[in-house]
């Protein structure tokens, strides 16, 4: 079974500074229908503009990805960490008994256009924990690359969860598969481009949740950038 979350139906805010879009709810986005896929609780994609950002607030009992598209972002957190992170990295906040962090936008001219992504850790009251790594362009180029998972293989960086998280760059024509074990589901979100999951076609912030099925075959329609979640 596929169900499909259309780019217009997601919340929707433009606080001017940011411009930001919510798959489940959020902040004062409330929609009971819509409130997480299994353990995928937050996928906010997000614009913020030339020297903008989100002040030091706080975090709980959350494993959270941050994905960067386009232009850059400065991150500082309680925990000493200070980092500019830039498309091909993917910044990871164990936020466990608590954690204060700041996003910024430090260009001056340039938006950063990113995809936060929260997901429900297995266990709560862990310490805090913080990663960054780089994944190469040409690892995700028409296969699938192995960003988060649960036990870190593949130079993926290990997460608190039952999840793990790849992306994809498809070229137009081009199709990668994935096999689901029994009993897990899946999450796809299109960033950039058109792709038909198992023939059905979503387009640049389209998401869809998949469960019952056993074989998942994205082909791109156009030339497509997107994130498939596997969870339990």
């Amino acid at each position: 079974m596929i169900t499909t979350r259309t780019s217009s139906d997601r919340g929707h805010a433009d606080h001017g500074w940011l411009n930001t879009y919510h798959t489940f709810s959020f902040a004062d986005y409330h929609d009971p229908a819509h409130m997480h896929f299994r353990s995928l609780r937050v996928i906010n994609e997000d614009f913020v503009g030339p020297g903008q950002g989100f002040g030091m607030h706080p975090h709980k009992d959350m494993e959270i990805l941050t994905w960067i598209v386009s232009g850059a972002l400065q991150h500082k957190d309680s925990m000493g960490n200070g980092e500019v992170i830039r498309p091909g990295d993917l910044q990871h906040m164990s936020a466990g008994t608590g954690v204060l962090h700041s996003e910024f936008n430090p260009s001056k001219t340039e938006p950063v256009h990113l995809l936060q992504i929260w997901i429900m850790p297995e266990q709560r009251g862990l310490t805090p924990g913080y990663g960054q790594t780089h994944f190469d362009a040409e690892g995700r180029s028409d296969r699938l690359q192995k960003l988060a998972s649960r036990d870190g293989a593949d130079g993926s960086i290990r997460i608190n969860a039952d999840a793990t998280l790849f992306a994809s760059t498809l070229q137009k024509g081009r199709s990668v598969t994935h096999d689901l074990a029994p009993g897990r589901h899946a999450w796809l979100q299109v960033i950039r481009g058109s792709v038909a999951l198992n023939g059905k076609t979503l387009a640049a912030g389209d998401g869809a949740g998949v469960s019952d099925e056993r074989h998942l075959q994205l082909l791109a329609n156009d030339d497509a950038d997107f994130l498939l979640f596997d969870l339990g």
